[in-house]
Formats: structure tokens, C-alpha cells, sequence
């Protein structure tokens, strides 16, 4: 039966919490994107018209900077995107805090201004009446993030150098008629490995073939990079998230999420004010 919540469960006002994108380490200088970028909000006023804002150069190069810094490559398209909106919504937040004079007391701290910014936007967001059914919904909607995955314990024996399939098939034959493991090669073992993180790191022929292994017997198995020698010690099968166990759980995330949708929103609707002019392409 669909039932509203009990008040308790929204009676305490979550602290301001960053969007999810926000939280990743990739992205995570919404609040700290002066110390971050290093760039002061005067390279967009020096440029004339105080309702234009320009993703500069400049912008765009100390983003890619930090991000090969962190991340050891340049950032995709996507990537560098999503880099230019938390500089542009910090850029929009610092405006308008200072258009709402939030600067007192603090003119130099641009963190600061953004963060209270941020807190006027937060104070006109409002939680919408949730009900047992739209959270169940928005559950299921979501049901992969909280399913519990596929898991794998499983060994390779690594080989030296770039061994090739007949070199790794023989070394397998090795193994399995008793020769050590750690006669010819390292030994790295991996517990309760995801199906997700499989096909992240080997591919889905290399998932698809471990799936499908005798536990505790050495195979070769094909992977994007190549052969490996791989043994599967257990396999534990995927487990479906329990709703009610998790009730808790989901109020949070779905509050969490309701909340960085209406800042996203409010934060969108005040940069319309805004001519947004992007001086250089990123590359």
C-alpha cells in the first residue's frame, strides 16, 4: 500500500551536499575552483561587458593541466565539458554573490563567495512530497547501483615480456599437471572481483570465458592486451538489492539527488543572464 513517509524521515535538512558529479575526484572543486584553476574572475571582467562571461583559453588549458596531472592523459571532449561547466557554475555563482554583496568582510576569497552563493540557491530548493511509490520507483529506475554484482576470486600467473597464446597454452598445461605457479612467473591474486570491473579491465571475451570456468583449473584466456594464465577459484552470483533493507539508503540518495537536480536548475536559470562565449575550442 502506497503510504507518505513519516516526517521524521525529512525532519532534518541534509547539509549542503555537492551535486554527485561534483563528488567525484575528477570533478571534485566546485567550492575550490579559485585555488584549483588558479584563475581569478578578473580575466572575464577585464574583458569589457560585466553580463559576458568567457571560458577563456587560459581556462580551458589550466583545466586540461590539472586534469593530465591527475588523471595522466588529456581529458576527452566529454570530459573537458564537464570541466568548463564547474568552472562556469563557480563563475556564475561568484557574480552573483557578489551582485548580493556576499563579498563583505572576505572580498579576496572567491571560494567563499561561491559557497555562500551556493547557499542562497540551496535555501530555494524545497524536497517534493515523497511518497512510498515514487521512491520505489525511482529504486527501480536505479536498481544497478544497489544490486549487489556478480563477484570472482580468481589467480593469474604471469609470464614475462609479451608471451603469445601457444607459449601461454603450453604454460598452462604446465599448471594443471602440477607444475608451481611461481616456477616461471608472478602470481596475482584477485578477490571478489565485479563482472563490471572484468570487462572494464580485460574485455567481455575474457568476462564471458571466466564466467564460464571449472573452478580450479587453469585456463588461457584472451583478453584486449593480450594472453593471460588464469585460474578461477569461485564465482559468487549476482544478488538483487532488497527494497525495504535498503529504504534508508535510497531516501538519502534520492534526497541527495533531488536536491543537486534543483541547485543544477537554479544555478542554469541564473547564467541565462549571461552571454557565455567560449573563446577557444578545446583540443
Amino acid at each position: 500500500m502506497s503510504s507518505v513517509l513519516p516526517p521524521t524521515a525529512l525532519t532534518t535538512r541534509p547539509r549542503l551536499r555537492l551535486p554527485g558529479w561534483a563528488r567525484e575526484p575528477l570533478l571534485h572543486f566546485l567550492l575550490l575552483g579559485a585555488v584549483l584553476f588558479g584563475i581569478d574572475h578578473l580575466l572575464n571582467r577585464s574583458k569589457g561587458d560585466a553580463n559576458e562571461i568567457v571560458i577563456s583559453a587560459e581556462v580551458d588549458e589550466e583545466a586540461r593541466q590539472l586534469f593530465k596531472a591527475k588523471r595522466g592523459q588529456d581529458p576527452s571532449a566529454e570530459e573537458m565539458a564537464a570541466l568548463r561547466k564547474v568552472w562556469l557554475d563557480n563563475e556564475v555563482l561568484y557574480r552573483e554573490g557578489i551582485a548580493l554583496h556576499l563579498d563583505k568582510g572576505d572580498t579576496a576569497i572567491r571560494e567563499r563567495v561561491i559557497f555562500k552563493a551556493l547557499s542562497v540557491v540551496d535555501g530555494g530548493t524545497k524536497l517534493p512530497a515523497v511518497t512510498d511509490a515514487l521512491l520505489r520507483d525511482w529504486f527501480e529506475k536505479r536498481r544497478t547501483k544497489y544490486d549487489e554484482p556478480a563477484r570472482f576470486d580468481f589467480q593469474e600467473a604471469v609470464l614475462e615480456g609479451n608471451p603469445t597464446e601457444p607459449v601461454i597454452r603450453a604454460f598452462v598445461d604446465q599448471l594443471n599437471n602440477g607444475t608451481p605457479g611461481d616456477a616461471k612467473a608472478g602470481l596475482r591474486v584477485f578477490k571478489g572481483r565485479p563482472h563490471a570491473n572484468l570487462l572494464q579491465s580485460y574485455g567481455e571475451d575474457f568476462a564471458k570465458t571466466l564466467e564460464a570456468a571449472t573452478p580450479g583449473q587453469w585456463q588461457a584466456l584472451k583478453s584486449r592486451e593480450g594472453w593471460h594464465a588464469v585460474r578461477l577459484d569461485a564465482a559468487t552470483p549476482p544478488r538483487p538489492a532488497d527494497f525495504e533493507a535498503l529504504r534508508g539508503v535510497v531516501l538519502q540518495d534520492w534526497t541527495d539527488a533531488t536536491l543537486a537536480e534543483q541547485r543544477s536548475a537554479a544555478v542554469a536559470a541564473l547564467s541565462k543572464k549571461y552571454t557565455i562565449r567560449v573563446e577557444a575550442q578545446a583540443k
